[in-house]
């Protein structure tokens, strides 16, 4: 058995096809000729976007529009004048077009890849990719056709890019194992997307199977067996059936209320990145928005976004939701996200400086431009604010006064906006779980960020490998410190709600019902899912398992215990 990352839940059962990479070798030479050279680079970027377009549009038909976003984002990135005009200059200093092109690509892999953001981490794969497809159409390399491959095949790969994922036909792969990525990189996306299930990130899978091995590929556990024995393969042939029936009967949840057992109604958000992600949380039957990371409209930007600009994005989430909660997040930068045009100097904490409302309240003009947007787009859904990365008082003090601000300028222009407009925090500090009680006096509403909160609290670097074991948010510390937010939030008649992945783990939600938690925020993808393990508890069961689990001193103990008593 062989360890991966857990990608794409299910089971595959099939014959390996090893997707071998091609060496992109070439010659480094000196250019004379630096306008012939400038012409086969343009020339190379045009066949670029062409077939990056033709790929676009059939994962757009075949997928679905999110999922073409991936590609659709190559083409963002290469059109930009920063990748590009770079690679041009150095083409006229002298370097051929394959040296540029690698060059410049590596500059801004490099700089994605310090980032601890996986998201941003995603972003140097996705450089990654434009870089092997340029390299290729300028060496005259033909790209391997995954669409031919036979009916009951397991895909190994080193990394399956979007490029590659594109041309899968799904009626003939049956599981995807690679060497590389993880749970939000786009062979997982695409791969959930198209129902098959992946194993991510299994060391050195392409040089220990071959073409023809028999592979079964299990998506929900993160594991993967070669040649598998009898007993192993018939168990797991039964463990199929089992996981295809469960996923047919998620599809009745879809339009039902999101109620316990015993009939306790919670509300079931989903948190999306841009405004178009918002029509996939309404095909996936989410009840509203319950995290828009606001970040990604400035970071996939060359210049700040105008007010119009911005506008334009937060009414579109809003109408596309029609009249259901959209909680926007204001923009949460620094740490492990930087924009190159804000020019933010480096820091030796930078997870514990100068960012997301500290950033903005330092900032001041270019929040007001959020803030007035945000407030503008009120007029067109039941649109809320959420400060990102609160630590005292002062901070959502600030915020509401800023947007008190805006609400008499409207009044005066004659500018509809919502005059009940929300404005909420998100409670991710250790600072804000000790002080809940204080927020919740000023907050319309609190929204707990568990990745966050959970790294604060254990003081623990996500990317770093020696203490990752400490990242949990079933830490008794962690636990307690959720407890206390919900609690502190009723206490005052506030809604509460978590849009960190804790929210659709099926070991949490028990306890996050117990403890009283108002709304859970999840990727879309997976809202059946929660709703379905919410109707299986009542009550009274989680507040059983809640007493137990609380009393428990270790993450080990709490985990066990969680899934003794798991109804997944």
């Amino acid at each position: 058995m062989y360890n991966g990352i857990a990608a794409s839940r299910g089971i595959g059962i099939g014959s390996i096809c090893v997707i071998a990479e091609h060496e992109l070798k070439y010659e480094a030479k000196k250019i004379e000729d630096t306008e012939s050279e400038q012409k086969r680079f343009n020339e190379a970027i045009e066949k670029f976007k062409v077939e990056t377009s033709e790929m676009a549009e059939d994962i757009r038909k075949r997928i679905g529009p999110k999922e073409a976003e991936i590609l659709e984002g190559h083409l963002v990135m290469i059109s930009d004048p920063t990748m590009a005009g770079e690679m041009s200059k150095m083409i006229a200093a002298g370097q051929c077009a394959e040296s540029a092109v690698e060059a410049v690509c590596d500059m801004f892999i490099g700089m994605f890849s310090k980032m601890e953001d996986e998201l941003m981490q995603q972003r140097a794969s996705d450089i990654g990719d434009i870089k092997v497809s340029l390299l290729k159409i300028l060496l005259g390399i033909e790209d391997i056709d995954i669409s031919k491959v036979a009916p009951g095949t397991v895909l190994v790969a080193r990394d399956l890019t979007p490029s590659m994922t594109s041309q899968i036909v799904k009626e003939n792969v049956v599981g995807i194992i690679t060497e590389v990525g993880g749970k939000t990189s786009h062979s997982a996306i695409l791969a959930r997307a198209l129902e098959i299930p992946a194993v991510l990130s299994v060391p050195d899978i392409t040089t220990i199977v071959k073409d023809k091995d028999t592979a079964i590929v299990d998506g929900t556990e993160g594991c993967v067996y070669i040649n598998p024995e009898g007993d192993i393969l018939s168990g797991y042939i039964i463990k199929r059936e089992e996981f295809i029936k469960k996923q047919a009967e998620l599809k009745k949840f879809f339009g039902k209320e999101t109620v316990t057992a015993d009939g306790v109604g919670v509300e079931l958000f989903c948190n999306i990145g841009t405004p178009k992600d918002a029509k996939k949380a309404v095909e996936c039957d989410g009840e509203g928005i319950g995290l828009f990371r606001s970040e990604f409209l400035f970071m996939d930007n060359n210049h700040m976004p105008s007010e119009d600009e911005q506008f334009a994005a937060y009414r579109e989430a809003a109408e596309t939701m029609g009249g259901k909660s959209v909680i926007i997040r204001t923009l949460d930068i620094g740490g492990d996200k930087d924009i190159p045009y804000l020019n933010m100097k480096k820091e030796e904490n930078p997870f514990l400086g100068y960012r997301a409302v500290r950033y903005c309240l330092g900032n001041r003009d270019s929040y007001m431009i959020q803030l007035r947007a945000i407030v503008r787009a009120s007029a067109y859904g039941k649109v809320k604010i959420m400060v990102p990365l609160v630590t005292c008082v002062e901070e959502i003090r600030a915020v509401k006064e800023m947007v008190s601000g805006i609400k008499d300028d409207f009044d005066e222009q004659g500018i509809a906006y919502d005059k009940d407009i929300e404005v909420g925090c998100m409670i991710e500090t250790p600072s804000a779980s000790l002080i809940a009680d204080l927020l919740a006096k000023e907050a319309d509403f609190f929204s707990i960020g568990t990745n966050d909160l959970t790294q604060y609290t254990m003081s623990v670097d996500r990317g770093n490998a020696d203490v990752a074991y400490l990242y949990s948010t079933f830490q008794p510390s962690v636990l307690r410190s959720i407890r206390q937010i919900i609690e502190a939030g009723r206490n005052a008649g506030i809604t509460v709600g978590m849009c960190g992945e804790a929210a659709a783990d099926p070991l949490m939600i028990p306890l996050l019902l117990s403890f009283g938690l108002n709304e859970f925020s999840v990727n879309p993808v997976l809202v059946l899912t929660a709703r379905c393990i919410i109707s299986k508890w009542s009550k009274e069961e989680a507040d059983a398992l809640t007493e137990k689990v609380m009393a428990l001193s270790t993450e080990a103990e709490i985990v066990a215990a969680l899934k003794e008593a798991s109804k997944e």
